[in-house]
């Protein structure tokens, strides 16, 4: 086989092995020779040898704020928000040593609290908020509470964005004396990037704020994309939540693809997470010169490929290096399903409607239904070409209303799509949405990829 690493030079090699995330363990394939295969990953980013250290020198060394203990002093409330059970947030490292600080501060346990922010996602609770947490030390010293967007009497309204968006945030968010997000920075196939002010708008506000804000109309924006930050209606919205909201801070981080912390910035929500998209963005985003007819992307393993929900997001990377009229298989365990009742309901009414119909009343709604979002942008993947989905967990009535072509045999079905290409091209994603490929073609009047701003 023929491999082209898109880090590096064509190079021949006889390994015909593929190893894909998915699930908690992974999925290995062997491909033929004879196909020319170019795989798409993250550039090398080492582990950071000391995490720990790493994240007290972010401390240390605060971006646009002071440190957090004299920032903390004479408060009587904080708040940190992390994210939910979909991220892989390193929060064992970081929790402690920002409540120590508080402690420090003078502040009591009881009025220090960490907010899941979940947005619209389920509550985390038992031994999987434990894990979220990832540090028994941490319950002991602060109170430990999940967001829940559709408690009314839970928010507080700010106010509403240029573009209409209503600003309802989680109560414990907006009285806190002392804000701090706790955020990866990776790519966002929506907002641009996760982190930072993510952890507000969607994660902290009311259901209707977040049904607002994931519109049709954002989402059909041509700058509502990966890695995109100017321009972007999603990102605008969220700095003029941040605004509204006052002073907050931030840790944000980045993980490479052995899920090792690489980078660790702390200061104003807006500095911390632009610092750490400067040090990730050379390292996820991959040009390719040219689409290709056949794409092989996945949902990124567990926990993000737990549900149908977040597998969309794999899609999306997929479909933005793939031919018009071409096929992008996706493996995605699905191990929970669709992720909720109403992504589900969507997908029905979308498979009942068909696209042209089903855009055209998601577009008349300033409010999205719950979830609707998500259907919006697999649709722009079913654009571009056919999607298939292999998932060893959905059966039956839940694999007829993906909208993609069910794969039972991956090896055979990626066969037969490959003999269709042309040039019998494959590009191969193995973290699916933690890259960001993207096509530019070769030659002096080649066009600059869309950064952040």
């Amino acid at each position: 086989m023929r491999w082209r690493n898109s880090l590096f030079p064509a190079y021949s090699t006889d390994h015909m092995r593929c190893t894909l995330r998915y699930g908690p363990r992974g999925l290995t394939l062997d491909l033929p020779e004879s196909w020319n295969v170019t795989l798409i990953k993250r550039r090398p980013m080492p582990g950071v040898p000391d995490p720990r250290g790493c994240i007290q020198k972010a401390l240390a060394s605060p971006a646009g704020a002071g440190d957090l203990t004299r920032e903390a002093k004479g408060s009587r409330t904080a708040c940190i928000m992390i994210c939910d059970v979909t991220r892989p947030a390193p929060n064992h490292l970081i929790l402690r040593p920002l409540i120590e600080r508080l402690l420090g501060a003078g502040l009591r346990p009881s009025a220090i609290t960490v907010l899941v922010a979940t947005g619209l996602h389920r509550p985390n609770n038992g031994e999987e908020l434990a894990a979220v947490i990832g540090d028994p030390w941490v319950a002991a010293h602060a109170v430990i509470a999940n967001h829940f967007a559709r408690r009314d009497e839970d928010h507080v309204m700010l106010g509403a964005t240029t573009r209409g968006v209503p600003v309802s945030l989680d109560r414990r968010v907006v009285e806190a004396d002392v804000r701090v997000a706790v955020g990866l920075a990776e790519p966002h196939f929506m907002a641009g990037w996760s982190g930072g002010r993510k952890l507000i708008l969607p994660g902290s506000a009311h259901a209707d704020s977040i049904m607002a804000f994931h519109s049709a109309r954002m989402l059909e924006h041509p700058r509502a994309g990966t890695c995109i930050l100017a321009g972007n209606p999603l990102h605008d919205a969220q700095m003029e939540a941040l605004l509204m909201l006052g002073r907050t801070l931030a840790v944000s981080v980045v993980i490479n693809d052995a899920r090792e912390l690489a980078f660790a910035s702390y200061g104003s929500a807006e500095e911390s997470l632009a610092a750490a998209v400067r040090f990730a963005e050379p390292c996820v985003r991959i040009a390719v010169p040219e689409p290709f007819p056949v794409v092989l992307s996945t949902g990124a393993g567990f926990p993000l490929d737990s549900t149908y929900y977040q597998s969309v997001k794999g899609i999306c990377a997929g479909a933005s290096i793939l031919e018009p009229g071409g096929d992008l298989f996706v493996a995605s365990s699905c191990a929970e399903g669709f992720g909720s009742r109403e992504f589900r309901n969507a997908q029905e009414r979308l498979c009942r409607m068909g696209k042209d119909a089903f855009r055209a009343e998601a577009r008349q709604r300033e409010r999205a239904e719950i979830d609707e979002w998500q259907t919006v942008m697999l649709m722009k993947a079913l654009d571009v070409g056919t999607v298939h989905l292999y998932s060893g967990s959905l059966r039956g009535e839940e694999l007829a209303i993906t909208g993609a072509v069910p794969v039972r045999d991956l090896a055979e079905d990626l066969r037969a799509a490959m003999e269709r290409g042309k040039g019998r091209r494959l590009a191969v994603i193995p973290e699916g949405p933690y890259a960001a490929p993207f096509v530019r073609p070769r030659g002096p009047s080649m066009e600059a990829a869309p950064r952040g701003g």
